[in-house]
């Protein structure tokens, strides 16, 4: 009842006219396809469009901008690739977009059956897309007019190479970001009259270069950053939200978490655009909107939801703890589920097996376990491989893990990393020093393997075996047989560490 009431005050004071000279960005960022509510009771569609409504009802002058990342994490993507999330973004009513990687996890072909389902206008403005059937759905920026005062928006994505699958972003040309971002900023601000420039953008807070950090600081004429990709919780009173561009001046850059649990709003003074700062909100999308949402989504998402159905209810195993997908002992599970299983098809036992952090998209509950809950915490389609790695290019791989905080190795594995350097100082295998000349049977992903996240060491191996199954039914299966009256729960203790 009390947010009803502040609903209601809120808009008599648009209906007085108290805010009729604000224009406002609503923004959300990685919502990773989670149109329910988490597991931890945050985020939804129908809750988020609550918000949206509200905002908007208090704000005429306003857009709905999304930071990528819409797709992938839940089973409403794996099982229909990406279809709901665009009937809900057209429900939602969102005006302005960018691509996230994600976007491309099925392919150029795939993503383009998406975005014609959409009635967002795309946004790309380092994105070469010529080569491409996306060309089509794309603008290299969007100019909102109210009377006399224009603002410019451009949209700007990461390099691909090394972050998306190889062939999956085919006919994509990669420009420089910054030097795009500052080009555009300076033709809306100086040839198109624009007051104030917006960039939204999949780059990351922090992270791999370029970040929205490095964004504002080599700029001069970006007045807001609405940031996506590194699944920052950027609060506003933080410190974080406000940085120092080129000539000196304060950009404001927001970000939002992850799967929907927060959105954003970044009010502008029409008035007095470059000169009084933006003010910036964040808005918690939790149970207290539920008694607001409307019913419509149900009946949207019904035929959808006998397929997600299905695949939450069958039970495969049980856990003795929770395993949070921010935890080792999670990440030492599937680890031990690579080296272990990859030592089935044929090339023989590995000595060692690598898995990323990035590839744990939800937690595992005490208690019951279902293939539902394993598909959504190994969403992608990844298959397990073993290759023969030079023990120099292993060391280099584990600097690349190291220089973003430790990833997952199989037991037996001790790999202590210095981080001010991002280097290993000391590795072990099986209890013996790792060897730079030695020739290791090492387990992973085909992701991995192929370069992604990075992982360019990797593509020196020489491969031995393939498994022929998406890895999260080897997973499924791995669970049934290997943990059949017994419980999963696996060591805490970090193998990847910092001095």
């Amino acid at each position: 009842m009390k947010l009803k009431y502040i609903f209601a005050a809120v808009a008599a004071m648009m209906m007085q006219g108290a805010v009729a000279e604000e224009f406002v960005f609503i923004h959300t960022n990685d919502t990773h396809s989670q149109i329910d509510p988490t597991d931890k009771g945050l985020g939804g569609v129908a809750r988020r469009k609550v918000l949206v409504d509200s905002i908007r009802q208090a704000h005429p002058n306003s857009v709905l901008v999304d930071a990528g990342d819409a797709v992938q994490g839940t089973l409403f993507f794996t099982l229909y690739g990406g279809e709901v999330e665009m009937k809900m973004m057209n429900e939602l009513g969102y005006d302005l977009a960018v691509l996230g990687n994600h976007d491309f996890d099925n392919g150029v072909d795939a993503l383009a059956k998406n975005l014609a389902l959409s009635d967002v206008q795309w946004l790309t403005t380092n994105y070469d897309l010529r080569g491409s059937e996306l060309h089509k759905f794309f603008k290299p920026y969007n100019i909102q007019q109210f009377g006399n005062r224009k603002v410019g928006i451009i949209g700007l994505n990461l390099d691909p190479k090394g972050m998306i699958a190889e062939g999956n972003y085919d006919g994509v040309k990669y420009l420089d970001a910054i030097k795009a971002a500052n080009a555009t900023a300076w033709h809306l601000k100086h040839n198109e009259g624009c007051d104030a420039v917006v960039a939204v953008t999949h780059l990351g807070y922090d992270g791999v270069s370029p970040t929205d950090q490095d964004l504002a600081a080599a700029s001069e004429d970006i007045d807001v950053i609405l940031g996506g990709h590194s699944h920052s919780l950027i609060k506003p009173g933080s410190g974080k939200e406000w940085l120092k561009n080129a000539v000196g001046r304060d950009v404001l850059v927001a970000q939002n978490a992850k799967s929907g649990a927060y959105i954003s709003e970044v009010i502008l003074d029409l008035d007095s655009l470059g000169v009084k700062a933006p003010v910036y909100r964040q808005h918690r999308v939790d149970a207290r909107l539920d008694n607001r949402v409307s019913h419509r989504f149900d009946s949207i998402l019904a035929p959808y939801r006998q397929g997600v159905d299905s695949l939450m209810n069958v039970k495969i195993g049980r856990s003795a703890c929770e395993l949070p997908n921010s935890g080792n002992a999670l990440l030492n599970f599937l680890s031990d589920f690579v080296a272990d299983q990859a030592s089935q098809l044929g090339a023989g036992k590995v000595d060692l097996a690598i898995t990323n952090k990035g590839s744990l998209r939800r937690s595992l509950p005490k208690g019951e376990l279902t293939q539902g809950q394993i598909i959504m915490m190994q969403p992608f389609d990844n298959r397990l491989i073993v290759e023969d790695l030079k023990g120099s290019d292993l060391l280099e791989a584990l600097n690349v893990m190291a220089s973003r905080g430790g990833d997952g190795v199989s037991s037996g594995v001790d790999a202590v990393f210095d981080p001010s350097t991002g280097k290993c100082v000391s590795v072990t295998v099986d209890g013996k020093p790792l060897d730079p000349e030695k020739v290791y049977k090492v387990a992973t992903i085909d992701y991995l393997a192929n370069g992604g996240d990075y992982m360019e060491p990797l593509t020196r191996g020489t491969q031995l075996a393939r498994s022929q199954r998406i890895m999260h039914a080897d997973l499924t299966d791995y669970i049934r047989t290997k943990y059949k009256g017994k419980k999963v729960n696996p060591s805490d203790k970090a193998r990847m560490r910092p001095l």
